[in-house]
């Protein structure tokens, strides 16, 4: 399957010790580039949760942001009295100075009077959390790869009628310009001489006129460069069906598919270029710009594909 590197996940875990919650953004990147903003509290489960992005998700830039929740009950309530009373104190100094400082939550006095997070406990909660926003997020940037994949594959198919209509084309474009061979041909001697044609048989301005256009046709041919377009589109179109080099979801060979297409493009315009040069007509020279935007338009967007 295609994916986006471009989505958002999140999900949330609980248990009767409280709630944590984890975010997934992940946005264009050559490389596999990891951020992570949690609290001093949860710095535990940064190695784990890195280990497990690490292994699922092979370019982006991804910024993992966690949350957590204490739950207090009756039991787990304990204030400290004296440090109440240090806090009170403190605060009365504060509001000599700026009288508007607001009292302290009864959650922020619980919560500071409790020692820190359990990793036994918060670990696991992480992780779970982790994987539910993992699949949430590997859904999202398959349902934004299917669209670039679609766009893409408009692109092609629009490569295909470009190509179809080239090859239709060249042979008319040599007999136009066996045509046109011809008549310069009988100018120039008419030019000459006006006797010219007296003195050349027509077999041997038939050879003359043949072998130009056989130089000619040689010079414009193009059928290397329009086979080749033809397998570029095949590959991509392999690519975009999601199974190239034995694709998997969530496998690192996943991630292959941008890369991949990126040297595809770069192989498609190259053919486009040698067209161009080839050109031995006008319409020609427009086919091969009309090639070379196509495939522009497919390499942006693959710019966003993972």
């Amino acid at each position: 399957m295609i994916r986006s590197m471009t989505a958002f996940g999140s999900a949330k875990a609980e248990n009767e010790f409280g709630s944590l919650t984890v975010e997934i953004r992940s946005v264009n990147s050559r490389y596999l580039d990891l951020n992570f903003r949690l609290p001093d509290d949860l710095r535990m489960v940064e190695a784990p949760l890195r280990e497990m992005l690490t292994r699922e998700i092979a370019r982006g830039k991804i910024e993992v942001r966690a949350n957590f929740a204490r739950k207090f009950t009756a039991e787990s309530a304990v204030l400290d009295t004296e440090a109440l009373h240090r806090i009170a104190a403190l605060l009365k100094t504060a509001r000599e100075v700026i009288p508007d400082v607001p009292a302290p939550r009864l959650s922020e006095l619980l919560a500071g009077a409790n020692e820190g997070l359990d990793p036994e406990v918060w670990t696991p909660m992480a992780t779970a959390a982790c994987t539910r926003a993992l699949a949430d997020l590997h859904a999202a940037r398959e349902r934004e790869g299917q669209r670039l994949a679609e766009i893409m594959q408009q692109c092609a198919a629009g490569m295909k009628t470009i190509i179809q209509h080239v090859e239709d084309e060249l042979p008319v474009i040599l007999a136009d310009h066996q045509q046109k061979l011809a008549q310069r041909l009988r100018d120039a001697l008419a030019a000459a001489n006006p006797d010219g044609f007296a003195m050349i048989t027509g077999a041997e301005l038939s050879a003359r006129i043949a072998q130009e256009t056989s130089l000619f046709s040689l010079r414009i041919d193009v059928a290397e460069e329009l086979a080749r377009l033809r397998s570029h589109i095949a590959e991509l179109e392999h690519i975009l069906s999601g199974t190239p080099g034995g694709q998997s979801g969530g496998s690192r060979k996943a991630g292959s598919a941008g890369k991949r297409l990126d040297f595809l493009f770069q192989e498609m315009n190259r053919e486009a270029n040698t067209l161009g040069s080839k050109a031995g007509a006008i319409s020609m020279t427009r086919a091969a710009i009309d090639l070379k935007l196509l495939i522009e338009q497919m390499r942006e967007q693959a710019q966003n594909i993972e």
